[in-house]
């Protein structure tokens, strides 16, 4: 069984078991979350298509931990100017392992 949610601005498709890395959220590592927004339900060949969410679907998750993303470079730089300049980022993950699909 697997699903399509939409958290922090983007949708993911998980299955049970899946970890992946979502947009920070304010939760303590340990914690069980449920997310509602649920936009497709898929089991095989039964697929439940929400217009737009699925009507009583959860997808339920246990945070792992709080995690940051590898450092980006940005670099602007102008030939012959005397102008280079560097900045970077690191970007806030949570790290989710879904243990329930229900819909």
């Amino acid at each position: 069984m697997y699903a399509v949610i939409a958290t922090g601005g983007k949708q993911y498709r998980v299955g049970q078991g899946d970890v992946i890395r979502i947009e920070k959220l304010e939760v303590a590592p340990g914690d069980e979350i449920d997310f509602d927004q649920v936009l497709l339900v898929g089991s095989g060949e039964d697929v439940k298509i929400g217009t737009p969410l699925v009507e009583g679907g959860k997808v339920t998750a246990k945070v792992r931990a709080h995690v940051r993303g590898d450092k980006i470079e940005i670099i602007k730089f102008r030939r012959r100017k005397h102008h280079q300049k560097r900045t970077g980022h690191r970007q806030d993950y949570t790290e989710v392992e879904i243990t329930g699909i229900s819909g």
